[in-house]
């Protein structure tokens, strides 16, 4: 499972390593974000860290807990000057794994596909794109989650997970 970027890389490893997992769950997962990189995330003028906390608080559902919401700020303002920026340069300008989803075999490797409602930067749509290329995928748009459900709000988040896990239990 990963969410975000890691949402992406999951995609990956089930194309590349299919018959060594049982499956993959994608958290705002997309094969392809381009437009997200941004060159004030590390800026001598600009607080790199307040920035990149402030962008990915704004990623958050409405609905979401703000005490939550809060922690993810803090999570994402932690970061050392020109990590976040590194990685969003990673996945908005050289990732590309829309060639990689024709490869990956869900009777093999089971994908889930779990996309807040209010995500902004991987949008249900692009999450449903992945979906669309992938027979057998599954997507769930979560109503009222953005684009950190594990930390936004967890119990709620845990419902669309539970039954994507048991799902990949082995069948007696």
């Amino acid at each position: 499972m990963g969410c975000s970027m890691g949402g992406a890389i999951v995609l990956k490893l089930a194309a590349d390593h299919q018959d060594e997992l049982r499956g993959i769950i994608g958290l705002e997962s997309s094969a392809y974000a381009p437009g997200r990189y941004n060159d004030f995330l590390h800026h001598p003028a600009i607080h790199g860290g307040e920035l990149c906390a402030s962008y990915t608080y704004g990623l958050c559902s409405p609905f979401s807990p703000e005490q939550n919401r809060r922690e993810n700020w803090w999570y994402y303002s932690q970061s050392g000057p020109g990590i976040y920026q590194g990685d969003v340069h990673f996945y908005s300008n050289d990732w590309d794994a829309r060639a990689d989803l024709a490869r990956i075999d869900t009777r093999r490797c089971y994908v889930a596909l779990l996309t807040g409602e209010y995500d902004y930067s991987c949008t249900p749509a692009m999450s449903e794109a992945v979906a669309k290329e992938i027979p057998g995928a599954s997507l769930t748009v979560m109503p009222g989650m953005g684009h950190f459900p594990m930390t936004e709000n967890y119990p709620e988040f845990r419902r669309y997970l539970l039954p994507q896990l048991k799902r990949m239990l082995p069948r007696a």
